[in-house]
């Protein structure tokens, strides 16, 4: 297996692309290609990106182009009603009496597991499972509030469910992949495993059995950037994989100031595989602030992160009180598309044009009814989303009485003040506010393959990451490695905000 490292910014995708590209070049078929990403996020865009660039059908070409749960799912076999979802674990929760609400579809294909996420015995029985270890010792390591016998206890009537119901998690998905690994995986000319340095033990076990059933297989990723532990990833395995291996030495995102703080914190990584790359030819810059309402945010790209989600609040109330767009790394708009689509909606019936039928809902939900923004009984106005309607056809027959020359902040009388203050102050900007946001808050996590002109770090560290790194031996390179990942989203300025306790900080590693 040749190991292909890719530092932050060094085109690591673009790389494997470029050798896709030759396989099909001297005459491999598409789908003797296999392109094995981590996350469906990732597949998803290694295969647009491939279908652009080579002109090629995207479901017909390239049928290997997925996650390695994508890939074990269509390999065993299952019919997608015996995969485990929201609906069955309700059908669980009340089957062995325990409050399961919190779970949402999250055994899939989208990462490893749903450890953090999920009911916390759930995902501590899957951790188990991803790391091949068993329940006990995975209890014993946890810092769980349950009590053991209500671990044993969901785990047995867990197995028991899916058994009785025919049913399948994901990572029963992997399992069922290696039984009969040799006989369901088909034969490749190449694979390429994106993100290896995310993989848990027994993804690995995939990514040999892989390995055995190709004629030539790539491992990418950058051991630096492994950031996963937490959640089953076993980033030994792949710095100490065998095989030749290749280092991208050219980053095209970091500047020079930036470069060497990342360098810095990568070279106190105890356990880690020595690379060198070179910055971009400008400097950027790297400064230390004493707080995030110091910046001027008015202009290019902007990336706020934390190490935990709540460490977000205050920035989040200080860009929105400076009248900022912003969304969060869910995707979630600081203003949602039901208000913008009210306020747009209202906009463009005032200067006569016509608006879709969603955008009438959402504009009729933010008017007064019983016959003074909207006739009684017309709340609900019958409309189709992907029709057009005018100001006249809403007054004739959907009960639209608004006159259309007010502010649109006058008709849309059930918007909330706060909301309408906060509209007006991003308009007031001169930003539109069903534009992409140029501000992004997000968890370092959350932010790992992302980028940004300007990168704001709170260096501030949770008390529990402060007691991990008292008791296990490896937490200081878990989190050097956040560190680093989050320093190395920069394109040109990096803000570091100074801590509330220099001793609970990123800066005291």
């Amino acid at each position: 297996m040749f190991r292909i490292f890719g530092p932050p910014g060094t085109g690591k995708t673009t790389r494997l692309l470029d050798m896709v590209d030759q396989y099909l070049t001297e005459g491999t078929p598409p789908s003797s290609i296999a392109f094995l990403a981590f996350t469906k996020k990732a597949a998803s865009e290694a295969k647009e990106r491939a279908c652009e660039r080579f002109k090629l059908d995207a479901e017909k070409d390239l049928p290997y182009f997925r996650t390695l749960h994508s890939l074990a799912y269509q390999c065993v076999g299952l019919r997608k009603d015996q995969m485990m979802n929201k609906e069955r674990f309700k059908e669980l929760a009340t089957h062995v009496g325990v409050d399961l609400s919190t779970t949402q579809d999250l055994l899939t294909e989208e990462s490893t597991a749903a450890v953090g996420t999920q009911h916390p015995i759930l995902s501590l029985i899957n951790l188990a499972r991803l790391k091949k270890t068993s329940l006990n010792k995975m209890y014993d390591s946890s810092e769980i509030e349950y009590s053991r016998l209500e671990v044993s206890y969901l785990d047995t009537a867990y197995k028991d469910f899916k058994k009785q119901h025919d049913l399948y998690d994901f990572t029963d998905l992997l399992e069922l992949f290696l039984e009969g690994g040799h006989h369901r995986c088909p034969f490749f000319k190449v694979c390429f495993l994106d993100e290896a340095q995310d993989l848990s033990p027994i993804q690995w076990d995939i990514a040999h059995l892989l390995n055995d059933k190709c004629e030539r297989m790539y491992a990418a990723g950058d051991d630096d950037q492994a950031i996963y532990r937490w959640n089953g990833a076993d980033v030994e395995q792949f710095i100490h994989l065998d095989g030749g291996s290749e280092i991208l030495d050219q980053s095209y995102r970091i500047p020079g100031s930036v470069h060497t703080l990342a360098e810095s914190v990568s070279n106190r990584i105890q356990y880690r595989y020595k690379k060198e790359y070179k910055a971009r030819k400008d400097s950027g810059s790297v400064q230390y602030i004493p707080h995030i309402d110091e910046l001027d945010m008015a202009h290019d790209s902007w990336l706020i992160l934390a190490q935990a989600r709540y460490m977000l609040d205050e920035p989040r109330e200080v860009v929105r009180s400076n009248g900022h767009l912003f969304k969060y790394q869910n995707g979630a708009r600081s203003i949602s598309e039901k208000v913008s689509q009210a306020i747009y909606g209202y906009t463009a019936l005032s200067k006569n044009k016509e608006i879709s039928g969603s955008y009438v809902k959402a504009m009729y939900d933010y008017m007064s009814g019983n016959d003074k923004r909207i006739a009684r009984g017309f709340k609900k106005p019958d409309v189709e989303d992907h029709l057009l309607y005018s100001y006249e056809t809403l007054c004739k027959s959907c009960g639209l009485l608004c006159p259309n020359n007010l502010i649109w902040h006058e008709a849309l009388d059930r918007l909330p003040t706060i909301d309408r203050a906060y509209v007006t102050a991003v308009l007031r900007r001169g930003e539109k506010i069903n534009q992409d946001p140029r501000i992004l808050l997000s968890t370092i996590h959350g932010a790992k393959g992302g980028e940004a002109d300007n990168v704001v770090i709170l260096t501030d560290l949770t008390w529990s990451a402060i007691k991990d790194l008292q008791t296990r031996p490896s937490a200081q390179d878990d989190l050097l490695r956040l560190f680093y990942v989050g320093i190395t989203r920069t394109r040109k300025n990096l803000y570091l905000v100074e801590p509330e306790e220099i001793e609970r900080s990123f800066l005291r590693l």
